[in-house]
């Protein structure tokens, strides 16, 4: 029997950063190849560590409305000191700070979202801003049907509005949408607010070096091992 959480889902709408973009791995790589003198994987680790604090600051009140570029930049020319990278002129820090737009998809992201497109309408649901998004499609061979982003929304995931603005620009009930995230707190708002969830397990997101507890929750709606597995669930 057809599990009726699945039956009347239309639109698939992905987090970006971790679930569809190995982001770790890209700046890595990005750090490497500028041929900087510290410890690239650390580095990555250390910029994504201040993305949330940011996020709260705006959403808090205590900054103006400012796009995950502007964000990214504002980390990094706060980082660069501690890793003893002061003196990188403006066009080797703007150079890296697009390097956010130059992440490589996990191996099974494109296969995956290209089954899935057969029955679904695909959109992002990043808190990472327009051109960004736009940007990563375009690096990675990434078929969306829609890019929407909390710039969108003028809010940050997880605040209700970025979820439930989904369904409503696409004329869809909240739970005729499944979130798709590899982060459980994503998913858990989402779930919140009407929408199915499925958790994707991406247990390199932070690196080799770093362990990440993708074991099943039972709050989910699925849980896949990939993109093509999660393809498998829905039947696609």
């Amino acid at each position: 029997m057809a599990d009726e959480r699945l039956t009347d889902i239309k639109v698939l709408a992905f987090d970006v950063f971790g679930t569809v973009v190995d982001w770790h791995g890209s700046i890595t790589r990005e750090v490497e190849a500028m041929q900087l003198d510290v410890d690239a994987q650390r580095f990555a680790l250390a910029w994504r560590e201040g993305y949330k604090p940011a996020m709260k600051r705006v959403s808090d009140g205590l900054q103006g409305w400012t796009k995950i570029d502007a964000l990214h930049r504002q980390i990094l020319d706060e980082l660069l000191p501690s890793f003893g990278l002061s003196d990188l002129n403006e066009a080797q820090r703007f150079h890296l700070n697009l390097a956010w737009h130059r992440l490589d998809p996990w191996p099974d992201t494109v296969a995956g979202l290209t089954r899935l497109k057969r029955r679904y309408v695909l959109t992002t649901l990043s808190n990472g801003n327009v051109s960004l998004l736009v940007d990563l499609a375009r690096h990675g061979g990434l078929p969306w049907d829609c890019v929407l982003s909390a710039e969108t929304f003028r809010c940050y995931k997880p605040h209700p509005a970025t979820y439930l603005g989904v369904a409503q620009l696409l004329d869809v009930a909240p739970e005729q949408v499944m979130l798709v995230a590899a982060h459980h707190e994503d998913l858990e708002a989402a779930a919140a607010c009407g929408l199915r969830t499925a958790y994707v397990e991406r247990p390199l997101e932070y690196g080799p070096a770093q362990s990440k507890d993708v074991s099943p929750r039972a709050s989910h709606t699925l849980h896949a091992r990939h993109l093509l597995h999660l393809a498998e669930l829905l039947g696609a």
